[in-house]
């Protein structure tokens, strides 16, 4: 018994179930207030324990990001909620021509959510006050994002749509407030007088950004100037195979396993900042590359891909750090793309997580960069629990 995503594989000649053609017509984002520098990141977020990050000059010499975007003001007071920012997105997607009347499907993925309930895309929405329409939150990191974005396409293929709204959105910057940290380093000096937070509590604090992109999918392409044919998402978990990388609202055990906050107390909450987001940098590096590596290579025998016709690659990059471990890695296995052929943006807006991979893609779609005919591979790794998403586009 087939599931929608093994049907989306099968060729159909049945008149009453041909797949349809699903097309971005669109893509825009929201980058809140002005592009914050590296010197300036510490005296927004606040110094934990009033003593500078002794690793954050290390972190950003290898992220190589130089500009990153805060919705928070110069005193890190918040000036946007994720869901604020989302909607914004959604909303530059319509005009007259196109009004969001028309909307028939909000997907939206999210690493950051406002609150546990009600879900992100409800609350983007509430926002957008337009007309009912079917909702579906992918919450994770920063797969999540392509998990919406391949329901907005499948929704579509198979004609339960004729356009849907996929978004990726951030909200990190209020979760990297030295305040946040402060309970912790309070209840730990008994124990530990060097006031620094944990190697990976603070990794993360140099790292993310904030920002919503968002993509509208339509079942026919533009009348007029370029539409990006969607001709397929591949995503997959290896959870069964690795444990826990990133995490927040937990925390780790000896066993490798994880403690949610739900089985904790609040005391305990904050004694170890359990809402902070947290990475296990040993298996971030030991396993990011090669899993999602030999993924692409499954994927180029799958699709008979050339690799020669590829135009555009866009890897989601949390940090510069990677671009020569995964040219070396594919490399190596023989399914090579050349480097001149690689697009990113995470030296100007950041690692925004989920809206990484649209940013991306809208800044190659509105800047004038493509041409017809010319064909994109997004690849987004998730590190949480160790997920990987591939799709290809074709310039139409």
């Amino acid at each position: 018994m087939y599931g929608l995503s093994s049907l989306l594989h099968v060729p159909f000649k049945d008149e009453f179930f041909q797949m349809k053609e699903v097309y971005i017509n669109r893509l825009s984002k929201f980058l809140p207030n002005k592009p914050v520098e590296n010197e300036e990141m510490e005296s927004i977020l606040g110094l934990v324990d009033g003593k500078p990050s002794r690793m954050r000059l290390k972190i950003l010499g290898n992220n190589k990001i130089k500009t990153r975007y805060y919705s928070l003001d110069n005193e890190g007071k918040s000036t946007h909620t994720n869901a604020e920012m989302t909607a914004e997105a959604v909303k530059a997607l319509f005009d007259d021509k196109n009004p969001i009347s028309n909307l028939q499907l909000l997907a939206c993925g999210t690493t950051s959510p406002d609150q546990l309930l009600p879900n992100h895309a409800a609350m983007v929405h509430g926002l957008l006050k337009c007309q009912p329409v079917e909702l579906i939150a992918a919450t994770g990191a920063c797969a999540a994002g392509m998990q919406a974005f391949k329901y907005a396409w499948m929704s579509i293929r198979c004609g339960n749509t004729s356009n849907a709204v996929s978004t990726g959105s951030e909200k990190f910057s209020a979760w990297m407030l030295a305040e946040k940290f402060q309970p912790e380093r309070d209840a730990q000096k008994a124990l530990d007088a060097n006031g620094y937070i944990a190697f990976e509590k603070d990794f993360l604090r140099w790292m993310l950004s904030d920002g919503a992109s968002a993509a509208y999918f339509s079942d026919k392409p533009n009348e007029e100037g370029l539409s990006l044919r969607v001709d397929w998402v591949e995503i997959a978990s290896y959870a069964n195979e690795l444990e826990t990388c990133m995490y927040s609202g937990a925390i780790k055990t000896e066993d490798g396993g994880t403690k949610g906050w739900i089985e904790m107390t609040p005391d305990e909450w904050a004694f170890h900042s359990v809402f902070s987001f947290k990475q296990d940098t040993r298996l971030l590096g030991k396993n990011i590359v090669p899993s999602g590596a030999q993924m692409w290579k499954n994927l180029v025998e799958r699709y008979g891909i050339n690799l020669d016709e590829i135009d555009f690659f866009l890897p989601h990059l949390s940090s510069e750090f990677f671009r020569l471990k995964i040219d070396e890695e594919i490399t190596r296995i023989g399914v090579p793309i050349p480097l001149d052929k690689w697009f990113t943006n995470l030296d100007r807006v950041g690692n925004v997580g989920t809206a990484s991979p649209y940013l991306m893609l809208e800044e190659l779609m509105n800047t004038g960069r493509l041409k017809k005919g010319q064909k994109i591979v997004m690849m987004v790794p998730e590190s949480a629990r160790f997920s990987y998403a591939y799709a290809q586009i074709t310039v139409v």
